[in-house]
């Protein structure tokens, strides 16, 4: 039993804040921001909005495009660092918000590499049978969460939703590969108190981006028992182009293979991927049977992979 995606949708705020803007507020510019990183600009979401809300329209969207209602859920995982509240979940804030009344639902934190890491938790309910449809949420508002006159951070994030819904597979195509990594050792390179601002070591944890992203590349590709020629489009984690670039060169993947929308929305944290994911479709980027690798890192310090047909 595989588990295959059967629908997509993503949300971001319509605020659009450039590198010209911030460097009306803190010590940078557009061209030091897209040397060093890619991101031309990023969505903000103002005070009242709230990560349940972007994640709740991503999530009606991805259900319109699978053909399916929010009362055939019978999960939702959220990938999220930056919920609502501690508790009650985002999922379950949710599944109040799009009616997915049967639905069990809980949250995964994985910060980046959340959506990845919700993903194969979800699917793991399909494969064995548990749950037939299961919708998987990346959602963050990280912007919440920086010191604005911190150009080492404020530069980087913005805020969005992404999601999938999930059904079982009856022919070839899913997740053929799951691959998940955590290496605690590293933690403290990269954190955001329960008060105060997201704090990073650039350094250290660009290190570990470019190592884990090429490792996860490697050993999902290795689990499917594929070849880096085997894939049709990689959608790394959307953090840093030099990143990508790096690793992209050192696996030999054709930046043609690459989905990259970095430049108009920063780190976008869990919901990196699914934002992604969701424009390479409606692009036109994916046919059936295409060999998909999504790859995210983050906080943890963590990462994970999964390679997908179709």
């Amino acid at each position: 039993m595989k588990t295959k995606i059967i629908g997509v949708g993503s949300e971001l705020p319509p605020k659009i804040v450039t590198n010209d803007d911030l460097a009306k507020t803190v010590d940078t510019s557009d061209e030091w921001i897209r040397t060093r990183t890619g991101i031309e600009q990023r969505r903000v979401s103002d005070e009242k909005t709230l990560t349940s809300d972007l994640a709740a329209a991503a999530a009606e969207k991805a259900l319109k495009n699978s053909g399916l209602s929010a009362p055939d859920l019978d999960l939702i995982v959220v990938g999220t660092t930056s919920p609502d509240t501690l508790f009650p979940s985002l999922a379950c804030i949710v599944q109040k918000k799009i009616g997915a009344a049967k639905a069990a639902a809980f949250d995964v934190s994985a910060a980046c590499a959340g959506f990845n890491f919700a993903l194969t938790a979800a699917a793991q309910f399909i494969e064995n049978r548990t749950y037939n449809n299961v919708l998987v949420v990346g959602a963050d508002t990280l912007t919440k969460h920086l010191d604005w006159k911190d150009r080492g951070t404020c530069v980087l994030f913005g805020d969005g939703a992404g999601a999938v819904v999930l059904a079982a597979s009856d022919d070839s195509s899913g997740i053929l590969a799951s691959w998940l990594k955590a290496e605690g050792r590293l933690g403290e390179n990269l954190i955001m108190p329960v008060q105060g601002f997201i704090t990073m070591n650039g350094k250290e944890v660009f290190k570990f981006a470019v190592r884990v992203l090429e490792e996860s590349i490697c050993k999902v590709l290795e689990k499917a028992n594929l070849k880096i020629e085997d894939i049709d489009l990689l959608i790394p984690h959307q953090a840093n182009i030099r990143i990508i670039d790096h690793v992209i060169k050192k696996v030999k993947i054709p930046p043609e293979k690459v989905f990259v929308n970095l430049q108009k929305y920063g780190n976008t944290s869990a919901a990196s991927i699914p934002i992604a994911l969701d424009e390479a479709v409606q692009a036109g980027r994916l046919k059936k049977g295409d060999i998909l690798v999504i790859s995210g890192f983050g906080a943890g310090l963590t990462c994970g992979a999964n390679l997908i047909r179709w």
